[in-house]
């Protein structure tokens, strides 16, 4: 696990384990702030030996930005901490968190001290808590998934974007749409650090460039994907390349071309239902499997 410090009391833990995963620590006047954890439970353990014993602080509050489990997995190592989140995340760890927490369990013997922790405090579309003396606003950003959250140190500049920020976007448990629009609101703003979800920080110099590379890439995607579909390409998934779209396959040691294939399915996918207007029962199902994708590549 690697370690960033990026202001006197603004920390950044950063994976080794699962896909550069990261979550962040906040010093305050009254104790620590968690802002999400890792997946695997011996790096969440190591976060908090550092706070307790390197920093004499102790967490008393996780922010879980959305309710996926290398986000939110080791939250229970915090017992003693508020757990603060927005109403959809709480929902969603409640109804598919405990079938996905069984299935890990199953697949790997690490998970087994891991329990399902819900929300003590939940919000919708914004939130601002003051902690100490730092501020953190705490705001919906739904396209990753539906219950996404960003938070922002409002003082510091820092923005703590989750997965709404990651080196490619990534969409297939949540709304291609939504996916523009969060990132979009992001350039109302200008910040000093943008943690990302999964990958480097960004620092202030590189916001602008990364939100618009980011941008061009779902607008690229999206029309490679029409295009194929009105000439009937089939397997468009290997038909549309992330250099096409702008991206390095290189980006979190390959992983993200995965994970642009899976964003052309998901893409695909819409457009041909589109016009079909299916039931809830079948919007939920596709729900259902993309996030049971999600979690398969957890371990």
């Amino acid at each position: 696990m690697q370690r960033e410090r990026i202001t006197d009391h603004i920390f950044v833990f950063r994976s080794d384990q699962y896909a550069q995963v990261t979550a962040g620590v906040v010093l305050t006047d009254d104790g620590a702030v968690l802002i999400d954890t890792l997946l695997y439970p011996e790096e969440t353990v190591r976060i908090r030996r550092y706070v307790e014993d390197g920093l004499g602080a102790s967490v008393n509050y996780v922010i879980n930005t959305h309710f996926h489990a290398d986000h939110t997995t080791g939250t229970c190592f915090f017992p003693g901490a508020q757990v603060i989140a927005h109403k959809l995340c709480r929902e969603l760890l409640d109804r598919r968190g405990r079938n996905s927490l069984r299935q890990m369990k199953k697949a790997a013997p690490e998970f087994e001290p891991v329990r399902l922790v819900l929300p003590d405090i939940t919000f919708e579309e914004q939130m601002t808590l003051k902690i100490g003396a730092t501020r953190f606003l705490l705001r919906e950003s739904p396209g990753h998934s539906p219950d996404s959250i960003i938070c922002l140190l409002e003082e510091e500049e820092v923005l703590f974007a989750a997965d709404t920020v990651m080196p490619i976007p990534y969409f297939v448990d949540g709304s291609f749409s939504d996916s523009v629009k969060s990132l979009s609101r992001l350039l109302e703003s200008e910040y000093e650090h943008i943690v990302q979800g999964h990958g480097d920080i960004i620092l202030r110099g590189e916001v602008p460039g990364k939100i618009a590379s980011d941008l061009e890439y779902l607008h690229r995607i999206d029309e490679a994907v029409k295009v194929g579909l009105d000439k009937g390409q089939e397997d468009i998934e290997n038909q549309v390349s992330l250099a096409h779209c702008g991206k390095s396959h290189v980006l979190l040691n390959g992983v993200v071309q995965q994970l642009h294939q899976h964003n052309v399915r998901a893409l695909v996918n819409h457009y041909r239902d589109e016009s079909e207007e299916p039931p809830a029962s079948r919007s939920e199902d596709k729900a259902e499997r993309s996030y049971a994708w999600h979690q398969k590549k957890l371990i």
